[in-house]
């Protein structure tokens, strides 16, 4: 029997979830990849339970969600085979109900390390928050000879703005 640490890590599977539509959401190839199966019977078990599956927990892909989330992962074009849709994004809840259809051993233990991944960036953005509000307390608290000391702490604070690759030469 394998452990979750045998089947994925929680890098790897945070590395997996992307920000569309104000959701965080897993990508239908990467969930079928961690689950051992292929996108259609993913996809397939999917359709068979659609009722388990309204629009907050899944929804699929506009063609222009599709064209930036390739270009932002680098993914060539197909999702890693042919496709005849969209991708579909599923929400945290719609990666928890995924569990109630595929019945495995193996989606069980994949669907705790993900869920735990999804709690470990929830807790990562709660502390940010909280950073960001005690960094104001202590502002207003003390005068202006320390505004450089916070001027550096907030720009520690903010992520790196990612290069844009040049294309061509």
């Amino acid at each position: 029997m394998s452990t979750e640490a045998d089947v994925v890590t929680l890098e790897w599977i945070a590395e997996k979830i992307y920000a569309i539509r104000a959701h965080r959401v897993m990508i239908d190839s990467d969930l079928a990849g961690l689950y051992g199966v292929t996108t259609s019977a993913l996809n397939q078990s999917v359709k068979r339970n659609r009722t388990r599956f309204p629009t907050d927990f899944m929804f699929e892909l506009t063609a222009d969600e599709s064209t930036h989330l390739k270009s932002q992962i680098v993914i060539s074009s197909g999702w890693g085979g042919r496709r005849r849709g969209m991708p579909f994004a599923f929400t945290e809840q719609g990666v928890a109900m995924l569990s109630s259809i595929l019945k495995s051993e193996r989606a069980v233990q994949v669907n705790i390390a993900i869920m735990r991944a999804f709690v470990a960036l929830r807790q990562t953005l709660a502390s940010h928050k909280l950073l960001a509000r005690k960094l104001d307390v202590m502002e207003k608290r003390y005068d202006s000879q320390f505004r450089i000391v916070f001027d550096a702490i907030r720009a520690l604070m903010t992520p790196p703005a990612t290069p844009t690759r040049k294309i061509g030469f």
